[in-house]
Formats: structure tokens, sequence, C-alpha cells
């Protein structure tokens, strides 16, 4: 299948060169990069093999862009709303589009702005940033879980074998048990890296704010269990803290837009999943009172 990723930054110029890497067609969407990554390139350093990748097919432009078979939507969710007018002309039929974005819901709502498109969810576990222009740092993980919305289960597989024919660990888990899964890292980690102005490291090093973190990840497991996601259990808050200890310092994605004043994905990573809960009478009282923080603390910008 042909691959097009809208959105080069550290996930989609990580996930798609390491496709055009295994001989996939790729196509890159970017706006700041464009011009240098159509003259120099993609350059992925990365803990499992740093790697150059040439002659880049880039655009600046969907409109310019062939259609595709599979889209990699890599952008942050507040951006969400560009997609009604950057997707249509990319796709054909039967385009899967895969939205490797964190947060509850986001597809859902794109559903409902295309309806018969075929959806899939990517949860990234990753240690990525961009660090200068066509420049991808990864310093640790790597692997995807895929959780199918709305798209034919042939499509999907062959999806899935592509990443791992990549050397991409990638596994598929149920949409919801997905979606929730990472949750239970982002709900605590990218709020709490903003609201204490930290990393993830500083905070599993204070016991307080460890405890903090742990009561947070059971709010987000029970808000799980309650919607219906029976798999999400105690061991897992305690892999995601072991994942994290053996971490290199990090400043998740939210972190970053607050030190660079960009609005943070507070939508879909805090509004909604307290709505969701709520909704079947779960309530997450931690986690809105993060939620809040992080209002107050974007209204100053």
């Amino acid at each position: 299948m042909e691959y097009t990723v809208i959105g080069t930054g550290a996930i989609g110029g990580f996930y798609g060169g390491r496709l055009m890497k295994a001989g996939r067609q790729v196509r890159f969407l970017l706006r700041s990069d464009y011009e240098f990554v159509k003259q120099h390139g993609l350059q992925i350093d990365s803990c499992d093999g740093s790697f150059h990748l040439d002659d880049v097919d880039a655009y600046n432009d969907t409109k310019q862009m062939p259609k595709t078979d599979v889209v990699l939507v890599c952008l942050k969710s507040i951006n969400n709303n560009k997609l009604k007018e950057m997707l249509p002309p990319i796709l054909k039929e039967d385009t899967v589009v895969v939205l490797i974005q964190n947060g509850i819901g986001p597809e859902g709502d794109l559903q409902e702005e295309f309806p018969g498109l075929h959806i899939v969810a990517g949860l990234a576990f990753i240690c990525s940033g961009k660090i200068a222009p066509g420049h991808i740092s990864h310093q640790c993980y790597g692997s995807i879980n895929l959780g199918n919305f709305s798209c034919p289960d042939d499509r999907f597989h062959e999806l899935l074998q592509d990443f791992l024919a990549a050397g991409i660990e990638a596994a598929e888990v149920p949409y919801l048990e997905a979606r929730w899964k990472k949750a239970v890292w982002n709900m605590p980690f990218n709020g709490m890296t903003v609201a204490l102005n930290t990393s993830t490291d500083k905070l599993l090093q204070n016991p307080s704010t460890r405890q903090l973190i742990y009561e947070q990840m059971m709010e987000v497991i029970g808000a799980a269990n309650a919607i219906g996601v029976k798999a999400l259990t105690r061991e897992f808050a305690d892999k995601m803290m072991a994942m994290t200890d053996a971490m290199v310092p990090y400043s998740p994605s939210m972190k970053l837009d607050y030190d660079h004043h960009r609005r943070m994905e507070i939508a879909y990573l805090y509004s909604r999943p307290i709505a969701e809960a709520k909704k079947v009478g779960f309530e997450m009282p931690k986690l809105a009172m993060l939620e809040a923080e992080l209002k107050f603390i974007e209204s100053q910008y």
C-alpha cells in the first residue's frame, strides 16, 4: 500500500520514515520544513539504529498530492478541524485514515465529517522529538497499538502487516481498550509536567508526586472499567510506572507545547474522557482538577 503522512514531526517523521526505509511508497506533507526536507531529506536518529532518507517525496499542500491508500494523521488533535479540507484531495473510495493522536474520541468526530471513511486509531508508545528541520530524535520505545474503528478487516490487517514488516512493534488492540490504555499514561504525565513545569523522571523521583501520578492512573483505569474496558487493571498501571522509570528523562508533547506557548490538547486528552466517564456515573476528581489547572495555564499565555 502507498502511504501519506500528514504532520511530519516527531511521530509522523519516525513511523513514515520507517515505512519508507522498508521500501513503501511514502509521501510527506510538511509546512515549515518543506524546503529543507525537499533539498536535504529526513534524518532519523534512533536508539534502534539511525538512518537518513534521501529523495523524500515532500509536499506542502494536499491538493498537489496523489490519492493514497493510507493516510497517517500525525497532527496535534487541536488541528483536526483542518482535516475537512486536507483529506478530500488524497482520498480514494477505500483509503484508510490512521489517527496517530492522543486522547479519547477523535475517530468518532472524524467519522461524522466523513461518514464512509475507513478509520483506525494509532496509539504510539514512543519517546521521540523533532530537534531541527527534517531531524527526528527517537530516544526509546517505539511500539504502536492499532485499534480498528471502522476499517474492513482485510485492509486493517494489511496495514498491520506493513508496520510489522517495517520493523515497527505493532499490535492489534480493541479500539476502546487501545484509546484508554494510552490515556493511562497520557493523562497523568502530559498535564503534570505542565502544571509543575518538570519532566517525567522528576515526577517519579519525588514520593508525593509519584503517589499522585499513580492515583491519577487508577482514576483513568476506573473510568475505563466503568465504560466497559475491563482489560485495564492495576497491573497495567504498575507496568506504566515501571516503563516510565526506565525511560530517559522526557518532556511529553503537551509540555513542549506549553514551553512554546502553543495551544494544548486539553479537549481530547482531558475534557472528553472526563465527560465520557461522567456519562456512566464515574468521577475523575484528580484529573478534573488537573484539567482546570491546564485551562488556567493556557489562558495566561
